[in-house]
């Protein structure tokens, strides 16, 4: 029996990919006041962003209930003897730990496995559509999990922000606190290292900020995937896909938007280029 793939919304894997290997989503919630939505589900990224812009209620997130999760386990034991669940960051979210609390919840026998990728957005995306294809490839667990592994240190990415003021606000910066003290305008450049957000640059414009994401991705002598997120910046997500189209074919770039959950600690105006490959 095959191998199933299970992750969270903040993979930000597109739609049809997700529907394409078979993956399950789980959805992270947003909260606007008294009003709950589950990412991606019953808000999309356009309505989000439409929301953040007129509502006086700033949202929160929240992980899925185990519930949530051992539902969604039973339901694929029942065509699966082994669950791979690939989840966010452990140090930015609690979503691990609550897939794993999960598991004992199971009224079906079901061997899972839940493994922290480190990552968030398309990096964690690219790792989790590995794993999926080694999977519908027919791997054993055991290889789809040594899969797994060995993409996570070949993913990273870079993210253009306008403000810190939403990770800020959130808890998430990490070291790009630093960021905050300068009294100059910058575009802040981001990544994630060890799970957590770490500074990666910072430019005078957006403009140059756009290059330093361009200038990552080219740094790559070898490309496997690559992708391009936007959190409401559509034209310049487009343009620098445009741009990275003569290096990597644009028919194999990803386009996806940042999940509301993402939006909700980064803002809109945020844009990323994720690359899963080698530097040498």
């Amino acid at each position: 029996m095959a191998v199933k793939i299970v992750t969270d919304s903040v993979a930000d894997i597109p739609p049809q990919v997700v529907k394409e290997l078979g993956i399950t989503v789980i959805p992270l919630n947003v909260r606007f006041g008294e009003e709950v939505y589950r990412d991606g589900i019953d808000l999309t990224a356009d309505e989000f962003y439409r929301k953040l812009r007129h509502s006086k209620t700033l949202p929160v997130t929240s992980v899925p209930s185990p519930a949530t999760f051992a539902e969604a386990y039973d339901k694929l034991a029942e065509e699966a003897d082994e669950i791979l669940v690939i989840a966010l960051s452990s140090k930015l979210s609690g979503t691990y730990e609550v897939a794993l609390q999960s598991i004992g919840l199971m009224k079906r026998k079901c061997r899972v496995e839940v493994i922290d990728s480190q990552w968030a957005v398309m990096a964690e995306g690219f790792i989790v559509i590995a794993a999926a294809k080694a999977a519908n490839s027919g791997a054993s667990f055991d290889e789809v999990v040594d899969v797994t592994r060995k993409t996570i240190p070949r993913v990273d990415f870079r993210a253009a922000f306008d403000t810190l003021e939403y990770l800020q606000r959130g808890g998430r910066i990490g070291k790009a606190q630093a960021f905050l003290g300068s009294m100059l305008k910058i575009n802040p450049i981001i990544t994630i290292e060890d799970g957590v957000v770490e500074p990666a640059g910072r430019t005078r414009s957006r403009a140059k900020a756009i290059d330093n994401l361009y200038n990552f991705a080219m740094s790559y002598s070898h490309f496997e995937e690559m992708a391009v997120e936007d959190a409401d910046c559509p034209d310049e997500a487009e343009m620098l896909v445009k741009r990275l189209s003569s290096k990597f074919p644009k028919g194999r770039i990803y386009r996806s938007k940042t999940t509301p959950v993402i939006g909700t600690h980064t803002g809109p105006g945020v844009l990323l280029v994720v690359v899963l490959g080698d530097r040498e």
